[in-house]
């Protein structure tokens, strides 16, 4: 894909909604939704922070693994701040040493160096640890879909994905809030089964385009809190 196109305000809106796309079932709460987008959960089963980063076939993962293997530790260094880089070191040293000592010894040294690891990037995201997360879980169409644009070199089928994705979303709650909005002024039950679908239209709108001006960076999103 070209670079000038990355001047569309559009594309750039739905490139910057990916933070909300990850941040998946907290900013769905935040928004009165019952998944992400308003999309179906089977679709789309989203987990804290970027997503992949603490599973066991995640980017941060698959590197210490390479590492280990190489005896190369900067491969990770670059997941880590580098006032965290000593206990990453540390770490690594360690699990290099034990993991001569046979494969149990290597299996434990290997987890050890992986739990650290990736405690460390998570913490200095504002992250919780919550442990590792198995290989092969169902991390929905965006996060695959982002990773292999980086192998793929093009980004349109990201573009793609959440344009539609938004598309869904807005005319859910905009037909929700719509479809209650002509009711008595006297009729206070109406009014409030309007307001209740109002809210999340505005909502899911305001935070829609806050992801798509603002800055964002990391894992963030998780500890937000509503505003409203």
């Amino acid at each position: 894909m070209k670079t000038h196109r990355l001047q569309d305000p559009r594309l750039l809106a739905a490139l910057a909604f990916t933070v909300i796309v990850i941040g998946g079932r907290l900013i769905a709460q935040w928004l009165g939704t019952d998944g992400p987008l308003g999309l179906d959960d089977a679709g789309l089963v989203f987990i804290w922070a970027v997503g992949h980063c603490d599973g066991m076939d995640g980017p941060v993962v698959t590197l210490a693994k390479r590492a280990l293997e190489t005896g190369n530790v900067n491969l990770v260094l670059g997941w880590v701040r580098a006032e965290d880089e000593a206990e990453v070191r540390s770490a690594f040293e360690h699990a290099a040493a034990v993991r001569k000592l046979g494969p149990q010894a290597r299996e434990l040294a290997d987890r050890h160096f992986f739990e650290t690891l990736v405690r460390v990037h998570r913490a200095a995201e504002g992250a919780p640890y919550t442990g590792l997360k198995p290989a092969g879980r169902d991390l929905g169409p965006a996060v695959p879909a982002a990773d292999r644009a980086l192998e793929d070199g093009s980004i349109d089928k990201v573009v793609t994905l959440l344009a539609e994705a938004i598309r869904q979303g807005v005319h859910e709650h905009y037909h929700a809030a719509i479809h209650r909005k002509a009711f008595d002024a006297n009729d206070v039950q109406a009014s409030r089964a309007y307001v209740e679908a109002y809210v999340p239209y505005v909502h899911y709108v305001e935070r829609l385009w806050q992801a798509a001006t603002g800055a964002a960076h990391g894992h963030h999103a998780e500890h937000a809190t509503h505003e409203h």
